[in-house]
């Protein structure tokens, strides 16, 4: 196994990863209209990549084929929802929001590295197919960082002062 199989299994498993992350975040913060839609469109870009991925890596005898389907909501989907409904827009809810999208943006900062990895590698060997797919991809990975930064500057002023406020 070569450095390109190594990149294209890891940015599969980022891919899907990050996929993963988003809709649980999208779930967990369904009160959260903006957040809401946002990461389920961006969980469709990871969903997109990871399945681009797996048809560039046969090409290089590299089976990456499995389920690739959006992952299924888990059992206690509901519950979460219920409770997201509840609890509302308490600072707590606010902390957990800011750590659901530190941990997107460095998910997505990861895959990142990994495009760019593939890309040089790409044009290294002068691989046209690889090259492409990174152009496809990295850009849609660009955009869904850009988004969780934006994001973390928009709420952490109002989220990180508000928090504890009145409890001393």
């Amino acid at each position: 196994m070569n450095g390109v199989h190594l990149t294209l299994r890891e940015l599969h498993k980022g891919e899907r990863a990050l996929e993963k992350a988003l809709l649980a975040a999208a779930e967990r913060h369904h009160t959260e209209h903006e957040i809401h839609h946002v990461a389920h469109d961006l969980a469709r870009w990871s969903h997109e990549h990871t399945t681009r991925i797996t048809e560039a890596a046969q090409h290089y005898a590299l089976d990456l084929s499995g389920p690739s389907d959006h992952p299924a909501p888990g059992p206690l989907a509901t519950l979460r929802e219920k409770a997201a409904d509840t609890v509302g827009r308490r600072p707590e809810p606010g902390l957990l929001l800011l750590r659901d999208l530190r941990d997107l943006h460095l998910a997505a900062a990861e895959n990142s590295l990994h495009w760019e990895m593939l890309a040089q590698a790409a044009q290294a060997t002068r691989d046209d197919r690889l090259l492409q797919l990174a152009s496809a991809c990295h850009p849609q990975t660009l955009r869904q960082m850009r988004w969780t930064n934006t994001m973390i500057k928009n709420l952490s002023p109002q989220l990180l002062t508000t928090v504890g406020v009145g409890k001393e």
